[in-house]
């Protein structure tokens, strides 16, 4: 029988993973045969990791993961997906926004033989502000970094374990999970649900988590930005030498004198101003690069409680420091 993990990061959701797990007891754990839910804190400051530890004592299933710090979703779902013993992983958020009997449908196109299984939005019960920047980021995804990224969008899928050792190898930071699943490029299908507003808790998701999510996805899967910075000096040198012409041409012709001082401090601030800009492109790809050449790991598991199952049958935890490459915890604690 395969084995089915959920992996669910946590980021101060006290107030909702107790009701997000007996959601799930209530609609599908008991359809799932072999199973295990790896809770990942990462880094919260509330009682998430409290609750947590009292979720795992209802349930001889559940796994949790305890991050050193706040490292973001991205880091949290590749910890929980580098301890995770499925033959596939689905990824859960805790904000109680997705029905949990998503999982059922997703589960049986993998049995299907779909390696990647998304739910995708088919409505969104947000403001139209919400819905319009979500659209506007899936559009450019769609036209400028992968034309297979979803109209609605999807914050959950399930991957086969194939498509996890291949996440695991990648070993990338400052990038989408979502966009490496899909440039990985394995047999794909599609659930659809109805996204509900947040009852419960804050949302936690930033303009500045916003923003750096739209620079991860450009900068590290097109080279848009880059064509960006070449066209607009195409634009600029067209635009300067037509001018020049002008200028020239009303002198020699009406008799209109050469401005100077007026003209000159226009060209220079537009020309200072996109210069900076240059640079602020280039310096990004630059500060990516040298993140990228360190050997830090993208994420540092401080502390693993096995499930009571795993315990019962003698597995001992792998508890904290990972190795190398940054994945897989070994004993004792983070680095």
């Amino acid at each position: 029988m395969s084995k089915l993990s959920i992996i669910v990061p946590v980021y101060f959701n006290e107030d909702t993973l107790m009701d997000l797990y007996e959601d799930m007891k209530a609609k599908i754990l008991g359809e799932l045969g072999d199973y295990e839910i790896i809770f990942v804190d990462d880094g919260s400051g509330d009682r998430s990791w409290q609750i947590m530890g009292e979720i795992q004592k209802l349930d001889g299933h559940v796994r949790l993961v305890k991050l050193s710090r706040n490292f973001g979703e991205h880091a949290a779902l590749l910890a929980g997906l580098s301890v995770c013993t499925g033959d596939c992983a689905v990824t859960k958020q805790a904000d109680l926004q997705e029905d949990s009997a998503l999982i059922l449908e997703m589960y049986e196109r993998w049995k299907q033989g779909n390696k990647v299984v998304l739910a995708v939005r088919r409505s969104r019960d947000e403001s139209k502000v919400k819905i319009f920047f979500a659209n506007l980021y899936y559009s450019l995804v769609r036209k400028f970094v992968n034309k297979n990224m979803p109209v609605g969008g999807c914050d959950c899928y399930l991957i086969d374990r194939k498509v996890i050792e291949v996440l695991e190898r990648l070993d990338e930071k400052n990038s989408s999970l979502t966009l490496q699943v899909l440039w990985a490029g394995f047999r794909t299908d599609m659930v659809y649900f109805d996204r509900k507003d947040r009852e419960k808790g804050v949302s936690r998701w930033t303009f500045a988590k916003k923003f750096k999510l739209v620079l991860d996805s450009m900068m590290g899967f097109s080279y848009m930005p880059i064509r960006f910075m070449t066209y607009v000096g195409i634009i600029f040198d067209l635009l300067a030498v037509v001018m020049f012409i002008s200028v020239i041409v009303e002198y020699f012709t009406v008799g209109t004198p050469i401005a100077g001082w007026p003209s000159l401090m226009c060209v220079v601030l537009c020309s200072s101003g996109l210069i900076l800009l240059m640079m602020g492109i280039l310096g990004e790809y630059i500060w990516r690069a040298l993140d990228a050449a360190r050997t830090r790991p993208p994420f540092i598991i401080d502390e693993l409680k096995e499930s009571i199952q795993e315990q019962e049958n003698g597995r001992k935890p792998e508890n904290g420091q990972k190795p190398e490459n940054g994945r897989k915890p070994e004993n004792g604690q983070g680095e």
